[in-house]
């Protein structure tokens, strides 16, 4: 990276964005220590008069000192569900775009990546936010970037390993959810649902379910994200779902000083 320092000069920091349309989250790591030291959500809301999104990053570097330090390493997620996961063996990367057509709406002047899953014989075809990515250039020189559900993913499949019971995790978002289904390291369903209300979310969970020939009195469902036990959406799946719980997030606390709550939901970032 062009603003990491030798091996004498490191300063032993990393830097996550999580970044968006509507506004980002950082996090800082302690690479030394693996803690996260400082963690920030930044709503575009609040740069009234800004119609760029250049324009709104722009203005929250110049309001957060943390962004305009030299770090060993930053690493850039981008946060859409402009995504899909397509096995090794059926993948050609001159024909990206193609796997995308079947869930999202895309133009011939899409700019179209994929991160590759470790050990899972997949990748994750997706569209960046490439004047996010042009932006952060100016600001980091090159950087490493991915796709959030690459890493969420990922690390659901880690969580299952030596599990043979298929388990049902959701991922909640402000706006949409995702639904990952898992058994032994092996990835059985990934999908993104745009949702308005609980019972939107109910429905789909259920839909999927039946699908997959899944119980509601026997599957097992985590959930993690923006989501709390107080939530109306953890009420509603608590009522048709025997065994639902938050995600245990215990050995996460041990690497920082956040709340299992906030754990949830940046999970992805606090993973990254």
């Amino acid at each position: 990276m062009s603003n990491s320092a030798n091996i004498t000069e490191k300063n032993y920091r990393k830097l996550v964005l999580q970044v968006g349309l509507g506004g980002f989250s950082y996090a800082v790591c302690d690479t030394l220590s693996s803690r996260i030291r400082t963690l920030k959500t930044i709503d575009f809301g609040s740069y009234s008069g800004s119609s760029k999104v250049e324009e709104c990053y722009w203005k929250a570097f110049l309001d957060n000192s943390d962004l305009t330090k030299t770090y060993d390493e930053v690493i850039v997620c981008h946060d859409n569900n402009l995504n899909t996961f397509v096995p090794t063996a059926l993948f050609d990367e001159e024909l990206a775009g193609s796997y995308l057509q079947y869930n999202t709406k895309v133009f011939e002047t899409d700019f179209f990546a994929f991160d590759a899953i470790a050990n899972q014989e997949m990748n994750n075809v997706y569209i960046p936010y490439v004047n996010i990515n042009n932006y952060l250039i100016d600001q980091f020189g090159s950087f490493e970037y991915r796709h959030v559900n690459s890493i969420l993913v990922s690390k659901l499949l880690d969580l299952s390993k030596n599990n043979d019971d298929k388990q049902v995790y959701v991922h909640f978002a402000s706006d949409c959810f995702e639904i990952i289904v898992v058994q032994n390291q092996q990835l059985l369903l990934f999908n993104s649902f745009e949702y308005n209300t609980k019972e939107d979310f109910i429905y789909y969970l259920l839909f999927t379910a039946e699908q997959l020939n899944l119980n509601p009195e026997y599957f097992k469902l985590h959930l993690l994200g923006n989501i709390t036990e107080d939530s109306e959406l953890y009420k509603i799946a608590y009522k048709y779902v025997r065994n639902v719980a938050l995600l245990d997030t215990s050995i996460m606390q041990l690497y920082n000083d956040f709340s299992k709550a906030e754990n949830l939901k940046h999970f992805i970032l606090f993973q990254s």
